[in-house]
This record gives structure tokens, C-alpha cells and sequence, in this order.
């Protein structure tokens, strides 16, 4: 049987590492996971015990395309709480995770053939979402001095149809200030572009708030989750924001792609976000690993990367000791125990010489991966 061209799309490489670290713990070997991009934790309390009670009363049968109605107020009235955007309910969609808004958004704003650009390093799926849709990514090579984000200098004269851009970032957790996503929305509007802003690790930050394009323009496509911040990978819960004369169109796209987003997430999803307690305890969490991994990476010898503003990741530039990154990787795996991820995933052209360092999970897992890491990298004589 044929196979669409469409469909010819790079292999995610985390999810290799993933299987092979789980290959190692079937063996028996206790693994430190700093490859998974998730948190370690359940989704919280209030949110399971709200779907337990909702499972006794209600069939939980499709909602309407957009989301349940308290759950998109509610969300709207989060941007007036994090950011003082008075934002209209009915432009928030509730989505299948971001993974089904950024269908919905490539789909509703381009046409085949089209050329989206997007910051290298970036999140993968980004680049093959747009392939299996007969759309162009076109990566730019962002600059260390930028803290790996695109600045309109980056795209120079390119032509494009649109801008992908993500604060705090997946796999480097640098952010865009306000002046410099204000400099890109500006550069989009002005060559006709549209203006995606990929927000799901919004409410992990350190030392700032991070900005939503929602404070600088109404024109633009925002993508959050209940993934991250929320700790709700599996459940499968997103939102976006459009503008609303965009949300008819994207409501068509959504009846027949989707029909909605699981009931029983939007339920869970609607509960967490009162669960404030719990959350920012896991803040607490990211913030001892953010300082571990600060001070005990470079110990280990990785000592060129960008302290991250937010998300739980650090991208490490390891040009140093290796050319190929995905083969260092794998004898971190082997010899270490010490699952991490290849920038292979994140930048094809300069991924051989980077990896990402998830800290996501158990500060003391986190301790124990950097002791560990020490010995590897004295073992080989780096450090």
C-alpha cells in the first residue's frame, strides 16, 4: 500500500531515549530521568477528586466543540490574574493538549506550501506538524548572545507566512522580554505574517514573569496547556487564544478534527486551576533543581549554557567533547545511568554538538544524576 510524502516525517528522538532508558530498568539498573520533558508529579488533588465525582454524576459525553463554557472563563479570567489582559471567553478554545492547537492553528492559518519560520533550538514536533501538513518550517539559527531566541535581525529579508515563536522556550527555558517579542509581533505585522506565541510553560518562572503576546496585540495565535504548569501531560488539555474573528473557522476545524477535547480532562483541567497550593509547591520543586543544576553542571564540566528563565530545562552546548551528540548520550546511558536528551531533536543543523538536561523530576533524583554525571565526566577525563 502507498504512503503519503506527507507523512515522511522525522522520528522524535526523546522518545528513543525514553524507550532505551526503560529497556536499562527492565534490566534491573535504576535510571535518573533528565530526558522526560514533563513533570514528575500527579495532576493535582483537587483536580482527581473533581473527576471522581464528576464520573458518579454525569456520562461524560462530548462537549461542545470549543470547551466547556466554565472552563474557557476560567481561563480567560487567568490572563486578568497572571497578566491584567481583560480577554473575552469566547475567543479561548479548549484543545486535544497543545499538539491538537497547533493543528488547529497551522491548519486554520496556512496554506500548502506556505513557510512558517521557527527559532533553532526548538520544540521538534513544531517542524514535522508543519511537514505532515504540506507546510515549510524554516528554521533560523538563533545566537547565543540572543539566549538562543529569534530577534527580528535573524530573519533578515526571508519571506514567510508566519512566526512560531516560544516563552519560556522548550529546550533552552530563555524568555522573550517585552521589547523583544514587541519587535517580532511588529516585524509579522508589518510583512503580512501571522504570530504564533507557544506559552504552555507560562507559570514556571524564576526571576520574571514571562509576557504573553496577549499584552501586545490582539492579532496573534496563543497556545497554552495544562501539561506543564499544571502537571497534566497525560490528560491531554490545551487551550488557545485567536482572534475572534477567527474563532468560527477555527470551531469548523475543531468539530472535524477533534469533535472536542476529552470531557473528563476539561473537568480535571477546570478543578487544577484552583489547586494554587499544590502547584506552587512544585514551583518550589523546580526552583531547588534550577539551582542544583546551575551549580552542579558546570562541576560536571558543562559549563557553556544559559541559566534558564523558565520551563525546567538547561540546553548545554557539549562541542567540547563530542561531535555527536546522540552517540555522548547514549554512553551517559550506559555507563552513567543518566537518561538525557540529544539536540539532535531540537536543531538539525547544530544539534550534533548540544544536549538537554530535563530537572523536572525529585530534587533528590536530580542531585543524585549531577553526582553521577561528575563521575562520568571525570572517568573521561573532562573534568
Amino acid at each position: 500500500m502507498r504512503n503519503s510524502r506527507r507523512g515522511a516525517v522525522d522520528p522524535f528522538i526523546v522518545m528513543d531515549v525514553m524507550e532505551a532508558a526503560r529497556q536499562a530498568e527492565a534490566e534491573g539498573r535504576h535510571i535518573i530521568h533528565m530526558e522526560v520533558g514533563q513533570p514528575g508529579t500527579a495532576a493535582p488533588e483537587g483536580a482527581r477528586l473533581a473527576l471522581t465525582q464528576a464520573m458518579q454524576q454525569d456520562a461524560l459525553g462530548y462537549t461542545v466543540a470549543l470547551g466547556i463554557p466554565e472552563l474557557r472563563a476560567r481561563i480567560a479570567a487567568l490572563y486578568d490574574t497572571w497578566y491584567g489582559v481583560d480577554l473575552n471567553p469566547e475567543r479561548v478554545i479548549v484543545t486535544p493538549g497543545s499538539s491538537g492547537a497547533f493543528l488547529l492553528a497551522f491548519t486554520a492559518l496556512f496554506d500548502a506550501g506556505d513557510r512558517v519560520a521557527i527559532g533553532a533550538p526548538g520544540y521538534p514536533s513544531y517542524r514535522q506538524i508543519l511537514k505532515a501538513l504540506s507546510l515549510e518550517p524554516l528554521d533560523i539559527q538563533t545566537a547565543p548572545q540572543n539566549r538562543l531566541q529569534p530577534v527580528p535581525d535573524d530573519l533578515g529579508a526571508l519571506d514567510f507566512e508566519g512566526l512560531m515563536v516560544a516563552s519560556p522556550a522548550n529546550p533552552t527555558g530563555t524568555m522573550l522580554d517585552r521589547p523583544a517579542m514587541s519587535a517580532l509581533v511588529e516585524m509579522c505585522h508589518a510583512k503580512g505574517a501571522a504570530f504564533i506565541s507557544d506559552e504552555i510553560y507560562h507559570g514556571i518562572e524564576y526571576e520574571a514573569k514571562a509576557v504573553t503576546a496577549l499584552e501586545i496585540t490582539d492579532e496573534a495565535y496563543v497556545i497554552n496547556s495544562f501539561s506543564k504548569y499544571f502537571s497534566m501531560t497525560g490528560w491531554r488539555v490545551g487551550w488557545m487564544v485567536v482572534p475572534e474573528d477567527h474563532v468560527r473557522q477555527i470551531e469548523r476545524l475543531a468539530q472535524n478534527m477533534f469533535i472536542c477535547a476529552p470531557h473528563a480532562s476539561q473537568v480535571a483541567a477546570l478543578a487544577a486551576m484552583s489547586c494554587k497550593d499544590e502547584l506552587e509547591a512544585n514551583m518550589d520543586v523546580y526552583r531547588t533543581n534550577r539551582a542544583l543544576m546551575i551549580e552542579g553542571l558546570p562541576k560536571a564540566g558543562f559549563r557553556h549554557f544559559a541559566p534558564p528563565d523558565g520551563a525546567f530545562y538547561v540546553y548545554v552546548d557539549v562541542s567540547a567533547f563530542t561531535e555527536d551528540s546522540r552517540a555522548f548520550a547514549r554512553s551517559v546511558l550506559d555507563e552513567a545511568g543518566v537518561a538525557v536528551t540529544p539536540g539532535l531533536d531540537f536543531d538539525p543543523a547544530r544539534g550534533h554538538q548540544t544536549l538537554r538536561f530535563s530537572y523536572a523530576r525529585a530534587s533528590a533524583d536530580i542531585a543524585e544524576g549531577l553526582e553521577r554525571l561528575q563521575k562520568f565526566m571525570r572517568k573521561r577525563g573532562f573534568v
